[in-house]
């Protein structure tokens, strides 16, 4: 039963530009208009703010030196994955995630994103407002996003 599985530990990284734009990123494998903030899973042992910087790292080419830590969420937030998922994504181990969100100010270029890694995420990127991002994320991660937002409302455009 799906309510016994437990939650994936995860990081979101909210990274905004000198005008308080996030970075939104089009995921290469989800709908055609599915646009989200990097995030992923924590290592073992891993510190979720090192695993905040990987991410960000290995999604968007934006490395520590090129960020300011601004600020995190003050509690872990959760959202479940809808039925037609659960069981298909990340090997039916998980009902969703449970994740800390990290807010960091680009401190470089435009030209110093390359979301052409390894492993890509996204198919394309832009810096965008916050009610523009509520607006294009998936449905059911919609609420994590909301409070993300309220939480970092402050620093943003």
């Amino acid at each position: 039963m799906s309510s016994d599985l437990p939650y994936r530990p995860c990081v979101g990284v909210t990274l905004i530009n000198p005008a308080g734009l996030i970075f939104a990123g089009r995921r290469l494998d989800g709908a055609p208009d599915a646009w989200q903030m990097p995030q992923g899973g924590i290592d073992e042992g891993e510190k979720p703010r090192r695993a905040a910087l990987r991410e960000l790292a290995e999604e968007t080419g934006v490395t520590p030196d090129l960020v300011r830590f601004v600020d995190k969420t003050p509690d872990w937030l959760t959202y479940n994955l809808p039925p037609e998922l659960l069981g298909k994504v990340w090997g039916g181990k998980y009902k969703g995630q449970r994740q800390r969100w990290f807010l960091y100010r680009f401190t470089g270029r435009d030209d110093q994103v390359n979301i052409a890694q390894v492993h890509p995420e996204f198919s394309e990127w832009r810096w965008i407002g916050a009610d523009e991002m509520l607006a294009c994320i998936v449905p059911f991660k919609r609420e994590v996003y909301a409070q993300v937002i309220k939480a970092f409302r402050p620093h943003l455009a």
